[in-house]
C-alpha cells in the first residue's frame, strides 16, 4: 500500500514538471534528483569501504549537468581532479578505488541526468517516454514474475527477478511505448516506436540489475529509505539512469 501511495504522489508531480514546469523549476528538479541519487550512491560505495569527498563529487557533477552545452573536456578535467583528490587517501591502496568510484558516480548519476535536459528541449514527450516506460516495465515485471516466474534471470545479482518477468516487462513496454509515441504529437510510426520501446525497456532492466549488483556487493538491501515502499531515490530511479542516455542517443 505504501508503494502505491508513494507512486500516486510522485507520478502527477513528475507529469507537471515535465509538461508544465518552467525551465528554472525543471532544472532545479533535475539537479535535486541527481544530488539525492549521488548521495545514496556514495553511501553504497562507502559501505564497501571506499570513501571520497562527496562535496567534490557534487560540485563537479552539478558543473557538468549545468554546462551548456556539456563539454567532453570537462570529463577529462574531472577525471584528473578525481585522481588528485584520491591522493588524500589514508592508504595509497585506496587511491585507485576512490578515484574510480568518484568518476563512475559522476557519469552514472550526473551524466545520466544531464541527458534529461536536451530530451525535454526536443519534446517533453521524449522525456516522458524515457521515464514512463520504467513505470510500465517495473509493474509488468512484478505481475508477470509473480504469476509465471520460474527461471531466474540473474540469481547472483537479484534472486527474485525471472526471465518470465523480464519478458512480460518487454512485451508491455513495446505495446505501451509504441502506442504512446504514435498517439503523441511526435507521431512516430508503430514499428519504430516498438523498436525504441524495446531498446528502452532492456536498458531499464539492465540499469536495475546494475544498481542491484552495487548494493549486493556492499551488503545493503536499499540505497536509502526516503520513499516509503520503494527504498531510496536511487532504488526508484536506477532504471531511469540507463534509459535517459539510451533514449538520448537514439533520438537526439
Amino acid at each position: 500500500m505504501r508503494r502505491v501511495l508513494t507512486a500516486l504522489v510522485l507520478i502527477p508531480s513528475v507529469l507537471f514538471v515535465i509538461f508544465s514546469g518552467p525551465p528554472l523549476l525543471f532544472t532545479f528538479v533535475v539537479c535535486l534528483m541527481a544530488f539525492l541519487c549521488f548521495e545514496e550512491y556514495s553511501s553504497v560505495v562507502a559501505a564497501q569501504g571506499v570513501r571520497y569527498p562527496k562535496w567534490a563529487g557534487h560540485a563537479m557533477g552539478l558543473a557538468f549537468l549545468l554546462a551548456s552545452p556539456a563539454d567532453w573536456r570537462l570529463l577529462v578535467v574531472f577525471t584528473l581532479l578525481a585522481m588528485l583528490l584520491a591522493l588524500r587517501a589514508d592508504s595509497l591502496t585506496q587511491s585507485l578505488p576512490e578515484a574510480s568510484a568518484l568518476v563512475l558516480g559522476l557519469m552514472y548519476i550526473y551524466g545520466a541526468w544531464r541527458c534529461a535536459i536536451p530530451l525535454r528541449e526536443l519534446s517533453p514527450w521524449w522525456l516522458l517516454f524515457a521515464v514512463a516506460l520504467n513505470w510500465v516495465g517495473d509493474t509488468a515485471a512484478l505481475v508477470c514474475g509473480r504469476a509465471f516466474g520460474k527461471h531466474k534471470l540473474a540469481p547472483v545479482v537479484s534472486p527474485k527477478k525471472t526471465w518470465e518477468g523480464a519478458l512480460g516487462s518487454l512485451a508491455a513496454c513495446i505495446v505501451v511505448g509504441a502506442a504512446l509515441l504514435a498517439w503523441a504529437p511526435l507521431q512516430i510510426p508503430l514499428w519504430r516506436g516498438a523498436m525504441l520501446s524495446a531498446a528502452t525497456c532492456i536498458a531499464g532492466q539492465l540499469g536495475d540489475l546494475a544498481e542491484s549488483a552495487l548494493k549486493r556487493g556492499a551488503g545493503v538491501k536499499d540505497s536509502g529509505h526516503s520513499l516509503p515502499g520503494h527504498g531510496g531515490w536511487l532504488d526508484r530511479l536506477d532504471s531511469t539512469l540507463f534509459t535517459l542516455p539510451v533514449v538520448a542517443m537514439l533520438v537526439l
